[in-house]
């Protein structure tokens, strides 16, 4: 049976002091951000999914984006190493939680630096986005994690943005989705469907036809709606402006052995 676990974490009280590299930084409102938190986490838990909460980590702005602490490949967790050092004690709560939940537990180790915003996962393949946060040590490392367990991992280069998912994410049937003035190199995806909003590339699989997008993608919704997809669309414009998008705010489990 697949398992339907996502971990996530409550924004913090120094949300707003979050880090911001490929955009102006705006003011960040984190009363309606914890409002739309839980407006996120009720969308998941509405779709059949168990949601596990990590500790807070209020110390550390960024802790929200509990996607890039941990990547999952089967019931194998591999702990980062961000490649933002102000992130690297948001790791301790996540390995916590996915021990608890009978994980395997690795871990990437200096100099490598791995964020999980960086790793799209397609069937076996393994897409790892090498740039600002995620260094060629880190992909060599999950690698030798996730090989041996039948990965295939291809390194992807990133400049343009963050993150790998912050250009680039897919549809259930593996096609990859993207806004191509954010990505670089569309050629290495094979089946690749452009969309015409930023945010539109960013979809979280709720299982069936079912995809969380961001509110603010209106018209990939409606091409998403086209192709016989159900969108569920939620607003977390207060971590779009941390650079953040709707893969971030969570960890799916989905292959636990449960």
């Amino acid at each position: 049976m697949p398992s339907k676990k996502a971990l996530v974490r409550r924004p913090g009280p120094r949300l707003a002091d979050g880090l911001v590299t490929h955009i102006e930084r705006e003011p960040v409102d984190t009363d309606l951000a914890l409002e739309q938190w839980e407006a996120y986490v009720t969308a998941l838990r509405t779709h059949g999914w168990e949601t596990v909460e990590v500790e807070p980590a209020d110390d550390c702005p960024d802790a929200v984006f509990v996607e890039d602490t941990v990547v999952m490949y089967r019931n194998v967790a591999l702990i980062t190493r961000p490649g933002a050092a102000s992130r690297r004690e948001e790791t301790a709560g996540v390995e916590e939680a996915v021990a608890g939940l009978g994980c395997s537990v690795n871990w990437v180790w200096e100099p490598g630096t791995l964020e999980g915003g960086d790793v799209l996962k397609i069937g076996d393949t393994v897409y790892v986005g090498r740039g600002g946060r995620t260094n060629a040590a880190g992909v060599q490392q999950l690698r030798a994690a996730f090989e041996p367990l039948g990965a295939r991992v291809v390194s992807v280069p990133v400049s343009k943005v963050l993150h790998l998912k912050t250009a680039v994410t897919a549809l259930p049937d593996g096609t990859v989705i993207g806004h191509i003035p954010r990505m670089d190199t569309p050629s290495l995806f094979g089946r690749f469907l452009p969309v015409p909003e930023e945010s539109g590339a960013h979809v979280v699989l709720l299982g069936g036809d079912k995809l969380l997008m961001a509110a603010g993608a209106p018209k990939t919704a409606e091409l998403f709606a086209d192709l016989g997809y159900e969108p569920v669309v939620v607003d977390i414009s207060e971590f779009e402006k941390l650079e953040g998008c709707v893969t971030c705010l969570s960890v799916r489990l989905r292959e636990l052995y449960v």
